[in-house]
C-alpha cells in the first residue's frame, strides 16, 4: 500500500492543494489504483516551495508540485513505481 500524504496547511493550500487533491483522486480512479494507494492531507512539512504545494510518497517529500506539472509527477512516481511492481 502506498501513502501519499498532500500537505494542506496555509502555503500550500492558498497555492493549490485543493486542485492537487482533485487531481491526485481523478487520477487514481483513471488507474484503478484505489486499492493501492491511501490518499492524505497532512499539514506542513517544513519543505515550502515557492510555487506549488509539497506531496510525500510513503516518507519521500516532493516540493513543488503544481498542476501543470501533475501530469508528469503523477507518470514518474505513481505509475512508475507500479509498474516496475508488477514485473
Amino acid at each position: 500500500m502506498m501513502i501519499v500524504e498532500i500537505c494542506v496547511g496555509s502555503s500550500c493550500h492558498l497555492k493549490g492543494a485543493e486542485d492537487i487533491v482533485t487531481l491526485f483522486q481523478s487520477a487514481i480512479a483513471e488507474h484503478h489504483l484505489d486499492e493501492d494507494i491511501t490518499l492524505v492531507g497532512s499539514f506542513c512539512t517544513g519543505k515550502c516551495n515557492r510555487i506549488g504545494v509539497t506531496v510525500t510518497i510513503d516518507d519521500e517529500i516532493y516540493p513543488g508540485i503544481t498542476k501543470e506539472h501533475f501530469q508528469e509527477f503523477f507518470a514518474m512516481h505513481i505509475l512508475q513505481h507500479f509498474s516496475a511492481e508488477s514485473r
